[in-house]
């Protein structure tokens, strides 16, 4: 069974991590770079996130150009997981697919369709920071 590290960010605020194992990670097997999934997924209801990329267990990353989710080696010349140091520097790496398979850690995803809530409320921390300010 998987287990992903999902990372969140909300282009309004800030970046949230959960965890998401069982049944709710098993949904994200399949899915590729630019899909949308439910935000029910990770505990955010009525949010809609987009998958940006991410990472497997031996940190390498997944590239958007690159089909299937197998770990390949690529010449790159830029772009995600690698940044050249000279002008027309070439070089042979491995990376990841952009299809995401249980061998994947790290889902990374933006939030493109927002719930009622905010997700300072759904994950109550807000009662919290406003608490410690009252009590200041």
């Amino acid at each position: 069974m998987a287990d992903f590290k999902v990372v969140v960010s909300d282009p309004k605020s800030k970046t949230y991590q959960f965890d998401v194992t069982g049944a709710e990670a098993n949904k994200f097997i399949g899915k590729a770079i630019g899909e949308t999934v439910d935000g029910d997924l990770v505990g955010l209801p009525g949010y809609t996130l987009e998958i940006t990329g991410g990472s497997d267990n031996s940190g390498f990353v997944m590239r958007r150009d690159l089909p299937g989710s197998k770990r390949q080696k690529v010449l790159v010349t830029g772009g995600v997981g690698y940044s050249p140091k000279t002008k027309g520097a070439r070089r042979r790496k491995f990376m990841r697919g952009r299809e995401i398979a249980p061998d994947i850690v790290q889902i990374n995803s933006k939030v493109v369709g927002y719930g009622n809530k905010s997700i300072e409320e759904i994950l109550g921390r807000g009662a919290e920071e406003e608490a410690e300010v009252a009590e200041e």
